[in-house]
């Protein structure tokens, strides 16, 4: 698992409690703000999506809590040199019993094409548009809490400004000090509104939103990685020099570390190294 984002809550939580501190934490708790600021974001969630998307927030966060092995570069660029391989000793055929060994469907597909002999241009196409498709459904999921980000502290000003109505309301200027009694129960209002905002904003919606950036960026990648593989090998590319190619995707470090066990070890990897 992928615990980067419940360290970093964990780590949020206990500097914000020891900033205000532990004795003091009572006065930060306020269900009317509670109600304004997370009430009134989850309902314009609500209405600004529709229940197919909402839906799947389990399986959003479920992916931000996905460690990286699905999508291992390395060992598909290992599984793709090994395909090169069978390939050139025994020409495209042979790959059709490899093809079911492939446990990830993309990488399956994409070698299934390359074995009956599709145009190599029309196969780049039709893969690259599944990417784009997959890209724009990531796109849709990551604005849910892109919104979210923004609504947060945007009902934390709506509570605020009910707290300084409500405050202004009960001041009473005749100097008989009537609405005296409320008024700091309206400030405290008009104030938490807009810590309890920013915090649902900064805390929890935008990291949502970025972890399901990073994890968007890296299923890309192994696409591409798929995909120039797999022409590579209907091109009869040299096995060599499509695992220098495919790694050109990753750090210099990397690249340098990985050609060199290659050049120990071989490929060492089945077909299904992608998953």
């Amino acid at each position: 698992m992928d615990l980067s984002m419940i360290i970093g809550w964990i780590i949020a939580a206990i500097l914000i409690i020891n900033g205000i501190g532990p004795e003091k934490m009572a006065n930060f708790v306020d269900m009317p703000s509670v109600l304004i600021v997370i009430g009134g974001t989850i309902a314009a969630l609500i209405a600004c999506y529709p229940f197919r998307i909402l839906k799947e927030i389990p399986k959003h966060i479920a992916i931000c809590f996905r460690g990286g092995k699905s999508y291992n570069v390395p060992k598909t660029v290992d599984a793709i040199v090994d395909l090169a391989l069978i390939a050139r000793q025994s020409g495209l055929l042979a790959l059709e019993e490899k093809a079911e060994e492939i446990k990830e469907p993309f990488f399956q597909q994409a070698v299934i094409m390359i074995v009956d002999a599709n145009d190599p241009d029309k196969v780049r196409a039709a893969l690259e548009r599944q990417v784009e498709d997959m890209m724009a459904r990531h796109e849709e999921a990551k604005g849910l809490y892109v919104r979210g980000s923004a609504l947060a502290p945007a009902f934390g000003m709506i509570g605020t400004l009910v707290g300084l109505i409500n405050m202004l309301k009960g001041m009473d200027l005749s100097g008989s000090g009537g609405g005296s009694n409320t008024l700091g129960q309206d400030m405290g209002v008009a104030l938490i509104t807009t810590f309890y905002g920013s915090a649902l904003s900064n805390i929890l919606f935008h990291p949502i939103a970025q972890k399901l950036t990073v994890k968007d960026n890296e299923e890309v990648l192994y696409c591409e990685v798929v995909i120039e593989g797999v022409i590579a090998i209907q091109s009869g590319d040299n096995p060599k020099v499509i695992r220098e190619r495919l790694l050109a995707s990753l750090a210099q470090k990397r690249q340098i570390k990985l050609l060199a066990k290659a050049g120990q070890g071989g490929g060492g990897s089945d077909a299904g190294g992608g998953k």
